[in-house]
């Protein structure tokens, strides 16, 4: 094969990777305020509308009449690549960098986080779908689901 063969090939293949795992264009569907019940506990996670190249998140859980934790959260681009970066109850940052995703859809690891070394959200028809993952007992994979709707 000649070099211009060669080059068409690789670029053939480029484009065809980066079909399969386009990178979003925007998370504009994460803005809102989501609320969810788990177990008589109230979870609100609210995005605002993004600026620049940053969206703000806020986590809590509400129990009773008390706070049983929060989290800070941000959606935000380097060198194209969105990453999820939580802050639970103010600890340092943990940054989770966008692996796989559409249109309504992504999936940021972390893989050297202890846990979770996996966070998804997914837009649904009625709102909005979250879910973290990573090791739990025996080495078995441990999902924890959330549920979100439009807050009231």
């Amino acid at each position: 094969m000649n070099t211009k063969t060669l080059a068409a090939l690789a670029a053939a293949a480029l484009s065809v990777a980066a079909a399969a795992n386009p990178k979003p264009a925007s998370l504009d569907w994460f803005v809102g305020q989501w609320c969810a019940d788990r177990d008589g506990q109230l979870i609100e996670e609210v995005w605002l509308a993004p600026k620049g190249d940053v969206l703000l998140g806020l986590s809590r859980t509400v129990k009773g009449a008390k706070t049983a934790s929060f989290e800070y959260l941000r959606l935000e681009w380097k060198d194209g690549v969105p990453s999820y970066v939580a802050q639970p109850q103010g600890a340092p940052p943990v940054a989770f960098k966008w692996i796989a995703g559409g249109a309504d859809w992504a999936r940021f690891e972390n893989l050297a986080n202890d846990f979770p070394k996996r966070v998804e959200y997914r837009k649904t028809k009625d709102g909005l779908y979250a879910e973290i993952a990573g090791p739990g007992e025996g080495g078995k994979e441990l999902v924890i689901p959330f549920d979100y709707k439009r807050c009231p």
